[in-house]
This record gives C-alpha cells, sequence and structure tokens, in this order.
C-alpha cells in the first residue's frame, strides 16, 4: 500500500468540545507511543500522565512504556479498561483502522495529533457518536486550557 499525505482537515472540533474532552476524560489510550524519551509521544504521553490521566500504551514493539503495559493493539486492551481517548500518532494510512477500532472500543473521541488527518475516518468516527480532533496536539490543548482555567473534573 503506498504511503498517504496527510489531508487537511475539512471539519474539526471546536474548542468546547475540546475543552469537554480534556475536562472529562480519565484514560487515554495512545496508539503508537514510543519508548523512547525524545520522540513525540512519548514527551506529550508523559506530560498527560503528569496531568493525571491514565495513559494505555498501544505499540506492538514494547511492552511498558512510562509505567504501563503496552498492549499491541486497541482490541487487546481489557474490556474493564474504559477508554475515553484514542490519541493517535500513527501515519495517516494506518488511521482508518486505528478509528474502526476506537469505535468497536467504545471510545469517546479520537485525536489525532498535530500534522495528522483524515476525513473519511473522521466522518465515519463522528457517524458512531466520537468527537474528532485532527491536526492538533492534546499537549498544547491542554496547558492552552488549563491555562485558561479548565480544570479536569474527577469523580
Amino acid at each position: 500500500m503506498a504511503e498517504q499525505s496527510c489531508e487537511f482537515p475539512l471539519s474539526n472540533a471546536s474548542d468546547a468540545e475540546v475543552a469537554a474532552i480534556l475536562a472529562t476524560a480519565r484514560t487515554i489510550a495512545v496508539v503508537g507511543l514510543s519508548d523512547k524519551p525524545d520522540r513525540e509521544s512519548n514527551v506529550v504521553a508523559a506530560y498527560l500522565q503528569r496531568q493525571g490521566y491514565r495513559i494505555v500504551p498501544v505499540n506492538p514493539a514494547v511492552r511498558e512504556v512510562l509505567g504501563e503495559r503496552s498492549y499491541p493493539e486497541l482490541a487487546a486492551i481489557p474490556p474493564d479498561v474504559a477508554i475515553d481517548v484514542v490519541d493517535v500518532f500513527r501515519k495517516p494510512e494506518f488511521i482508518p483502522a486505528v478509528v474502526d477500532d476506537a469505535i468497536a472500543r467504545g471510545a469517546r473521541a479520537v485525536w489525532m495529533q498535530l500534522g495528522l488527518a483524515h476525513n473519511a475516518a473522521a466522518e465515519k468516527a463522528r457517524a458512531a457518536g466520537l468527537t474528532v480532533v485532527m491536526d492538533r496536539c492534546i499537549k498544547v490543548e491542554h496547558a492552552r486550557w488549563a491555562a485558561a482555567g479548565g480544570a479536569r473534573r474527577q469523580a
């Protein structure tokens, strides 16, 4: 399969939807999370962990990242682990399969990191009731939201 280039998002989550994700999410599955501390996926996940989110690494090449067991795919995460957000650090050609898995897992949102967008997969996710964020960094958005007075709701 030829590598697909990133698309420009035709539609994206509003700032209010982003704030709602950040305020209510507890568990974030990070697809493509590297165990290398200098990789963006690791920097972002470590930041989110420090902010109180539970991180679930998804990477078949590693066993553990940031003190959390890594799973080879979303479907391998135990069913008793509720995934609120699927944060994607994969090439665009892999995004449709990740979205399918996120829908099957019952995630509430799919977040495609800065530089990533896939409009067809986003529409499929929205049709299934998920909020979709494309081409935005969850770390940057969290810092902006927190600076504006946002606080994650604790249960």
